[in-house]
């Protein structure tokens, strides 16, 4: 099978929908896109990179843009091949696993690389394996490590879901597990112990009355809140447990950083006498569109009467590109609240909407 580059983005979404490429296995994905940029496009200089493909012009164009997207899905729930269907209302949808997540935006910047010959910004394409699954295997990471020139940047488009939207930056995420401690006994002496799980009572408690801030950067509005995730307690039917844990996640406006995000949380739970370990964490994303390149961005996706400009709320991978100083968004066709489901499918209208908004941002049609 080989990909056309040239084709509608709507059909080109079904071809990549059609390589099934669940993480860890993007062999076949990655092959036929690195085959399609050599094949397809010019003026790029191809770069395979274990089951990254990277794609880059040298123009001298006074602005570098970024287009990244992963190629893995979730693993298959009998979703594969594609098809094409309307909605109740007529509205035409694409189905199939990553049709959202995020094949439609990889379909959009492969199709814009093939058939844009003018554009006003040099371009770094990067299409990267294991994002979908633990850190350790996300293919961007491994080129932030070993080849971080490929991205050096003024802004990085993600082609996350994000219903046209331009979602800016990201929150950031801190994970903590409180552990109380207590006495065994039995349940029928319960007064000779301390039961541990009646201990989570108070930090529950200050979880139910948390109020989250809502934060304005840049005009996107970050929503705090902090929530338990996982309880564990208990030893047997007829026991009082002498040990109870408490998973809570954080999720924070960008404006904090990682280490205040972290002396939040235990600044909620002091005085309680719970040991508490940070589990997890990663840094948000400013939105960062008072730089020129993201300003044209915005304005382009505005001139198109689109929905404009929101804050992301979930971590994605433009943390890594706002750590190096550069603008990130995520921009892409699909409802991001389908990601991932055995009925996940994609907006054809979407589509063609975002290639057109990106086509006038990259030739500077609408600046």
């Amino acid at each position: 099978m080989t990909i056309d580059l040239r084709a509608d983005p709507i059909a080109l979404t079904a071809a990549l929908v059609d390589i099934p490429s669940v993480s860890r296995d993007e062999v076949a994905i990655a092959d036929e896109v690195e085959r399609a940029l050599r094949d397809q496009t010019t003026g790029f200089e191809v770069l395979r990179h274990g089951n990254v493909v990277l794609a880059r012009t040298d123009r001298a164009l006074p602005t570098r843009v970024i287009l990244a997207g992963h190629l893995d899905t979730v693993p298959i729930a009998d979703n594969v091949p594609s098809r094409l269907d309307r909605s109740p209302a007529g509205e035409q949808l694409l189905y199939g696993c990553g049709s959202v997540d995020m094949k439609s935006g990889d379909a959009v910047f492969l199709h814009l690389a093939a058939t844009i010959t003018d554009p006003v910004h040099d371009l770094t394409m990067v299409f990267y394996d294991g994002e979908e699954i633990a850190a350790e295997f996300n293919g961007l990471g491994a080129i932030e490590r070993e080849l971080p020139d490929w991205l050096a940047a003024d802004l990085a488009i993600l082609g996350e879901p994000s219903g046209g939207w331009i979602e800016a930056g990201c929150q950031g995420t801190v994970r903590v597990r409180l552990r109380a401690p207590g006495e065994r006994a039995h349940s029928a002496r319960a007064w000779l112990g301390d039961n541990a799980i009646h201990r989570l009572a108070a930090p529950l408690q200050r979880l139910c009355d948390y109020q989250g801030r809502q934060v304005d950067i840049d005009g996107c509005v970050y929503r705090e809140s902090l929530s338990a995730v996982r309880a564990v307690g208990g030893v047997a039917g007829n026991v009082v447990p002498d040990a109870a844990e408490l998973d809570v996640n954080f999720r924070f406006a960008p404006d904090r950083t990682v280490d205040q995000a972290i002396a939040h949380v235990r600044e909620v739970f002091s005085g309680l006498d719970l040991d508490c370990e940070v589990t997890d964490a990663a840094p948000g994303a400013l939105p960062g569109l008072t730089a020129p390149a993201a300003r044209d961005l915005v304005d382009s996706v505005r001139g198109h009467g689109a929905g404009g400009v929101r804050a992301k709320y979930g971590w994605t991978d433009v943390s890594r590109f706002a750590a190096r100083g550069i603008p990130a968004v995520n921009f892409g066709p699909g409802d991001p609240n389908l990601a991932h489901t055995r009925d996940e499918h994609v907006s054809v209208r979407q589509i063609t909407a975002v290639t057109a908004m990106l086509r006038d941002f990259l030739t500077g049609t609408s600046i």
